[in-house]
């Protein structure tokens, strides 16, 4: 038996796939909305396990340049990411007062 290679398809436009039904584009707009706070929220927590991590490493003068600079871009996106989440209002998402 041969195996047929079939391509993959590359947007959603083809046979087979069903069309999003209308009452589910309030939900689906609300999700759209709410993805650059959940992106926040999870950028700003990564990046705080890095500091933490990092900072550990410079209380033990064990930092080098490359840890060092990694330790300021976390730092970085740590404010990016509060930065946003002050403009929508949702600092209480990561301990903070909105």
């Amino acid at each position: 038996m041969a195996t047929e290679i079939v391509q993959a398809p590359t947007s959603a436009d083809h046979a087979g796939t069903a069309p999003l039904p209308a009452a589910a584009m309030p939900a689906l707009a609300r999700l759209h909305a709410a993805f650059p706070v959940v992106q926040a929220v999870t950028v700003y927590e990564t990046a705080a396990v890095h500091v933490v991590q990092l900072a550990a490493l410079a209380e033990a003068d064990k930092l080098d340049d490359l840890d060092a600079d990694s330790l300021a871009h976390a730092e970085d996106l740590m404010a990016g990411a509060a930065a946003t989440l002050a403009a929508a209002g949702r600092l209480d998402l990561i301990g903070g007062e909105s």
